[in-house]
């Protein structure tokens, strides 16, 4: 990951960075704010700020927006007075790290915002045809789509053919275009002129001139509106740019990666999604196999994700004992990796003796794995379940299955808008507008329940 250290380099900060970049992260470092925002509004990437919380932080934050920048901000302090690091918070920051640092504390802080080190662990055969695929296509120049499942694993995939490429000693920049507002996303794309908008105090460079002579990864691709798609396919074609309020456009020698986890046949066909755009990026299909598909890769991953998150947090490295193990095994596991990485992260902090047992392995909800056999029964009785829920669907609409399908996910999510988009397979924008489409028409929507849950 790239992080960007704001703050006079004494002896306590300078520790903290000998730390990040030990832990992979690549550092440079500026002493101002406004040296900061220069830095990355002239393509000075950075995946996370680390900044000195005697600094104005929320004058940082305001001016990043103000040139549309999106970089989250952790801040850092010798003794770690609890006011000044409340403050910090309050100001935008996401964490408080207290100087001198701890070694534990930078890798788990650095972790948690970069996919880096997300190492390709690979022991099933039908994710290792995907590699040997991928292993094929990896020196050309060819756009790459890869598909799956959220949370099976399709950025760490892209990583891993940026590193097998001719472009491996250059830029991998990821957008991801579910996460960045519409009104935002051009910028954050193409980058913008000086006076393109309110806010835009100079030139700042997009994410396809970080990329210059690298690999770019549009994450999400379907959650791009129209009007970008016909500019992405432009930049694609005749491989330039138009910044924001540009007059002339700008070369750039990169390499497109997308990712989807919907089927963009359907979205053309639904007229959401460009076909020829499709075209230019499916020159070669790279499909994930869920989780589920791949049993032969889950105790290899479950294994890793031990090993990862007892060194992040400074715990012994325990083993995984033979019912634990049949008991991941058995798992369906709808979130795939995520949920896997999630369940084995919680493992590690909740085990206790010498191994981590199956009492430790526990689901979002906090309960623990069902035995291999009962999972079996518990599949089978969810099968004779759904034959007789799709009976009931008989006689109603399409539009009225689909819009009891969201109430009864939102409800069994208790309201929260994320992680029921995340089981319906939509876009958290996708869900929202149709829950105002219900509610408009007087249908009882679910409340959100907690800070968590996103209001629509």
């Amino acid at each position: 990951m790239r992080l960007l250290v704001v703050g006079k380099l004494d002896g306590q900060l300078s520790a903290a960075v000998k730390m990040a970049m030990s832990a992979g992260a690549k550092v440079s470092h500026v002493e101002t704010v406004a040296a900061a925002t220069h830095a990355l509004r002239a393509g000075q990437g950075a995946d996370l700020l680390l900044v000195d919380y005697d600094l104005d932080i929320a004058a940082l934050i305001a001016a990043n927006e103000a040139e549309r920048i999106r970089v989250p901000v952790v801040a850092c302090g010798v003794g770690a007075d609890p006011a000044r690091a409340a403050a910090a918070i309050r100001a935008g920051a996401k964490e408080f790290i207290p100087l001198p640092p701890e070694a534990a504390l930078i890798a788990a802080v650095l972790a948690a915002v970069s996919d880096d080190n997300r190492p390709m662990v690979v022991r099933d055969p039908a994710m290792q045809a995907v590699l040997t695929l991928a292993d094929q296509v990896a020196a050309s120049e060819a756009s790459i789509l890869i598909t799956g499942e959220s949370g099976s694993g399709k950025e760490v995939v892209a990583r891993y053919v940026h590193q097998k490429s001719r472009r491996a000693a250059k830029p991998f920049i990821s957008v991801n275009c579910a996460a960045i507002p519409e009104n935002l996303l051009e910028s954050e794309l193409f980058g913008h002129e000086k006076g393109a908008f309110t806010g835009a105090l100079a030139r700042r460079i997009g994410k396809f001139e970080e990329a210059n002579g690298g690999t770019l990864l549009l994450d999400e691709i379907s959650e791009m509106d129209a009007r970008l798609q016909a500019k992405l396919l432009r930049a694609i074609q005749e491989r330039e740019i138009d910044r924001v309020g540009g007059a002339k456009p700008v070369k750039v020698d990169i390499r497109i990666l997308a990712t989807s986890n919907r089927d963009l046949a359907q979205a053309v066909k639904d007229g959401t999604f460009r076909e020829d755009l499709l075209y230019r990026l499916n020159v070669v299909n790279l499909r994930l196999p869920p989780l589920r598909e791949r049993p032969g890769d889950i105790i290899a991953l479950a294994e890793f994700f031990v090993k990862k998150y007892a060194a992040a947090n400074g715990m012994p490295e325990k083993p995984l004992p033979a019912e634990a193990r049949r008991r991941l095994a058995a798992q369906r596991w709808a979130g795939n990796v995520r949920e896997l990485e999630n369940a084995m992260h919680r493992a590690v902090l909740l085990s206790v003796g010498d191994e981590i047992t199956e009492e430790a392995v526990r689901l979002p909800d906090g309960q623990p794995l069902s035995p291999a056999d009962i999972g079996a029964r518990t599949a089978q009785a969810a099968s004779f379940a759904a034959e007789a829920i799709q009976r009931s669907f008989v006689g109603q609409t399409v539009a009225e299955m689909e819009q009891q399908l969201i109430i009864d996910t939102l409800e069994h999510c208790s309201g929260n808008r994320t992680h029921a988009a995340n089981i319906l397979g939509i876009s958290i924008r996708t869900l929202r507008n149709k829950l105002k489409e219900y509610t408009e028409a007087g249908v009882s929507v679910p409340a959100p329940q907690g800070a968590g849950a996103h209001a629509a």
